[in-house]
């Protein structure tokens, strides 16, 4: 029976061939799909034709590629922010600077910072690393001796390099245009194995004696001509540096640092990585001296009635007369009276050691450079010697015997004693005379000339 073309309970459509099977073709496949497995046709449940394990994998490839979409989103788009949260945190806790991502962040954050020197001067200085250091402490003292710009550079750089474990105590040649991390490679091989030489300089030497003593001493970079230049004519930017050696109370304008280059034993380096040089050493001879000497020395005050520069110049003569300390004073006493018109009608200091300084001068004109080392400087003079007439201006006032005061400048470099003897010389006593008798530094004194001439008669001078 049939209602509106339906089937009934058995339709009879069960039992006929599927309409795609040719007539007379195999109907196995198409019993294969009938009741059991539907038409072949038909979608599975992820809309392909192929079955559910091929769709999947091809769904699997698709959430692969979305998160790698995703990722790199957060690589181009998100990584500032996150740089900027994480770069902070990373350079106070270094630790955690191992982490290769977090690394490159802060590598990112520091940017030029890392490869920018601290500065253009290619200068070698040395740097002091204490025992215990460690790259957090050293960090703001590179800092401040200029050798980094960036303490945050510098630590990155530091831990990047293990630093610490290897940092040993020690003094280390470091460059002034150096990158963060070339200072730390500096701070682990640069460290300087010192070698010098000692040369002293004594009480009472002359800026060419001390010149002719460079001259013996080998394996040095100190150049003698180029110490005796810059001695006799100190440049601007020397002086620069030494503003009291500026000031003319204390060294007329244009003069020399004859009497300023404090004696005493100075350590000479020789190493290759920072050697010694003539503006060197006579950098450390104006450090000495104004360490031992100045400010308050310098500073004399009014009612001394000297400059500076001139009791530096008494000094420098009491220096040559005097053998024993205790004498220094009344030396200095004896020709401060003899600047004393009252006492002292002539005004001529009369002093013997600034007659050799004459003599030396001239001798060590006509001697070459290079034979300074053999000249003996401050011997006595024949007996009736008289110095040429006329003399070089440049030297004429040194000749205390026919000019008036105080030579133009020192005859040397005093000690310390010599210039406290300059500024407070003993002038109580009233002596105008003294002579050095030849016994065991002895020295005796005189108010009058015929005082004295009992003293020559005496002691046989």
């Amino acid at each position: 029976m049939t209602v509106r073309g339906g089937r009934g309970p058995r339709d009879p459509m069960d039992d006929v061939e599927p309409p795609f099977a040719a007539p007379g073709a195999d109907t196995r496949l198409a019993e294969r799909y009938g009741r059991r497995g539907g038409d072949p046709r038909r979608h599975d449940r992820y809309g392909g034709r192929h079955g559910g394990i091929h769709g999947l994998v091809r769904f699997l490839l698709f959430l692969v590629v979305m998160v790698g979409i995703v990722m790199v989103a957060l690589v181009t788009v998100a990584r500032p922010v996150l740089r900027l949260a994480i770069a902070p945190w990373a350079e106070a806790n270094p630790g955690v600077q191992s982490i290769g991502f977090i690394a490159e962040l802060v590598r990112e954050d520091l940017g030029p910072a890392l490869t920018t020197p601290a500065s253009s001067d290619a200068t070698v200085v040395t740097f002091v690393v204490a025992d215990g250091d460690t790259s957090a402490t050293l960090a703001p003292k590179l800092q401040a001796a200029g050798l980094i710009a960036s303490q945050a550079a510098f630590l990155f750089a530091a831990h990047q390099a293990d630093l610490t474990p290897q940092l040993t105590a020690g003094t280390f040649a470091l460059a002034m245009d150096l990158t963060p991390e070339q200072v730390v490679q500096g701070l682990i091989a640069n460290r300087v194995t010192e070698q010098s030489v000692s040369v002293t300089f004594r009480e009472g030497l002359r800026i060419e004696q001390m010149t002719a003593k460079l001259q013996t001493i080998t394996g040095t970079q100190v150049d003698p001509k180029q110490f005796y230049d810059l001695a006799e004519h100190p440049t601007d930017a020397l002086l620069a540096n030494y503003p009291w050696l500026l000031n003319p109370s204390v060294r007329a304008k244009g003069a020399s640092l004859e009497g300023f280059l404090y004696p005493a034993t100075y350590s000479i380096r020789t190493d290759p990585i920072a050697p010694t040089d003539a503006t060197g050493l006579i950098r450390m001879m104006l450090d000495a001296f104004y360490a031992n000497v100045g400010p308050d020395r310098l500073a004399v005050p009014a009612s001394r009635g000297l400059t500076f520069q001139q009791v530096l110049v008494l000094a420098s003569i009491v220096e040559q007369e005097a053998q024993l300390d205790a004498d220094r004073p009344l030396i200095a006493g004896v020709y401060q009276n003899r600047l004393n018109p009252k006492l002292w009608a002539t005004g001529l200091l009369q002093s013997d050691p600034t007659i050799f300084y004459v003599n030396d001068t001239l001798q060590l004109a006509k001697l070459p450079f290079d034979q300074w080392q053999t000249y003996t400087f401050w011997a006595a003079l024949p007996t009736g010697y008289k110095l040429p007439v006329p003399l070089p201006a440049a030297i004429a006032g040194y000749n205390t015997y026919t000019s008036p005061g105080l030579p133009p400048g020192p005859i040397c470099s005093p000690s310390l004693a010599s210039i406290d003897a300059a500024l407070s010389p003993n002038t109580k006593s009233g002596y105008l005379f003294f002579l050095a008798t030849g016994q065991n530094g002895k020295t005796v004194y005189a108010k009058t000339q015929a005082q004295h001439d009992a003293n020559v008669a005496k002691y046989g001078h």
